[in-house]
């Protein structure tokens, strides 16, 4: 044995540390991880390491015991050899360092311990954002007194709903996907981002394929059920099914494949999304829609989108790509955009009464017309955006709680 000193992982090709440039490894093939600590079966350390206390029982076969060495000769540094017993052996290199330091910003490894990550896979599916699945009470409300509870109506609602969480659940899912993929979510929710650890790909709690598995799981969910509330329902005009199929297929490509979200028009989509989810299944009950259901229906399309347009990701859509209104015009342009809608929403509310609405319904929606304002005030007055979009947000469920009370009190 030549006298140059000698790591303790010298010749043990295996211990070599993930993602090394010498030896890269896949880490979405690893689906455990636990301290590991190596052991030579045959292993001579080397001279200059002061022998360990190791019990005859945990000698490994052919171990040769080393020449003494007085501590002083013990190089400054030196990890002790991998078979000590394990109260004092080392894990593995870059097995057991913490997942964000050893993971590359193009691959992450979820930190599981050979269990499903059930609570990454709820914060990816984002259970708690229900600003659209309001629109299924809407739908309720707007029913005449004998259609809600009717069995065969209430199956089908049911039913849409199910295939409706589906199919969100997969949008958002291959949405974080393609934001991870383009750096749009690690700009927005940085280290120091309260949002951060809602996005289970920036913090590694779930690699890309089991994101993209995610997708396709809960996608062809959503599109059966879907399916099978046409099929069941007590109404199928051809207007309806067609609308179901066009959401459906626009949805998954919002983000993925055709990627409409990166050719324009993302706010009217961002509406039509709640437009269609309330006129779907209202369609499937009654076969037909009013115009005080309409009037409904866009309104409450534009709940979601007047808080979307308030956005704090304007530099990480306009690196990705993303032509969005916040990234493409300038903050007085921004502003005069989002007047411009707010101003829309105001005259569906006046024009309500002349397509059937009470003539009081103005008057009932004050409070929108003034959190509305309110919300401006504060996104482009003060320039607090964060604060104007949870405003957003309330405002959007605060509408749709004023509209079930008239709905339920005139229909």
């Amino acid at each position: 044995m030549s006298g140059a000193p000698t790591r303790a992982g010298d010749g043990l090709d295996a211990t070599q540390p993930l993602g090394s440039a010498t030896q890269p490894v896949d880490l979405s093939e690893i689906t455990a991880v636990t301290p590991a600590v190596v052991v030579a079966q045959a292993h001579v350390p080397p001279a200059h390491v002061q022998p360990a206390h190791v019990p005859p029982a945990q000698v490994p076969p052919g171990h040769v015991p080393p020449a003494h060495v007085s501590p002083a000769q013990v190089p400054p540094g030196h990890v002790p050899p991998a078979h000590l017993p394990p109260a004092h052996a080392q894990p593995a290199p870059g097995v057991t360092q913490p997942v964000e330091s050893r993971i590359g910003s193009t691959q992450r490894m979820a930190a599981v311990t050979g269990r499903v990550p059930v609570a990454a896979y709820a914060r990816l599916a984002k259970p708690d954002v229900v600003d659209h699945h309001l629109g299924v009470l809407l739908v309720w409300a707007l029913l005449s007194p004998d259609l809600r509870l009717d069995g065969h109506v209430l199956a089908t609602t049911a039913v849409f709903l199910l295939g409706q969480v589906s199919v969100l659940a997969a949008t958002g899912a291959l949405d974080d996907l393609t934001g991870f993929r383009d750096g749009r979510d690690a700009t927005g929710h940085g280290p120091g981002s309260a949002k951060r650890v809602r996005e289970p790909l920036v913090t590694g709690a779930l690699t890309e394929p089991q994101v993209v598995r995610f997708a396709l799981a809960t996608g062809v969910v959503g599109t059966a059920l879907w399916g099978a509330a046409i099929l069941m329902a007590p109404h199928r005009p051809f207007w309806v099914v067609a609308l179901i199929a066009l959401t459906c297929f626009s949805s998954f490509r919002r983000s993925w494949g055709a990627k409409f979200s990166h050719r324009g028009f993302r706010e009217f989509r961002t509406a039509s999304l709640g437009w269609a989810l309330v006129l779907a299944p209202y369609g499937l009950a009654v076969g037909s829609v009013d115009g005080f259901a309409l009037v409904q229906a866009l309104l409450f399309g534009m709940g979601p989108l007047l808080f979307a347009v308030y956005s704090g990701t304007a530099e990480g859509d306009r690196s990705a790509g993303r032509p969005t209104s916040a990234a493409q015009a300038t903050p007085p342009g921004s502003a005069l955009f989002v007047m411009s809608l707010t101003t829309a929403e105001m005259a569906l509310m006046v024009i309500a009464p002349i397509v059937g609405a009470p003539w009081w319904f103005l008057a009932a929606m004050t409070p929108t017309f003034c959190l509305r304002v309110a919300q401006l005030r504060i996104g482009f007055g003060r320039g607090d955006v964060p604060r104007a979009r949870t405003l957003g947000v309330r405002t959007h469920r605060l509408t749709t709680a004023v509209l079930l009370v008239i709905d339920l009190a005139v229909r």
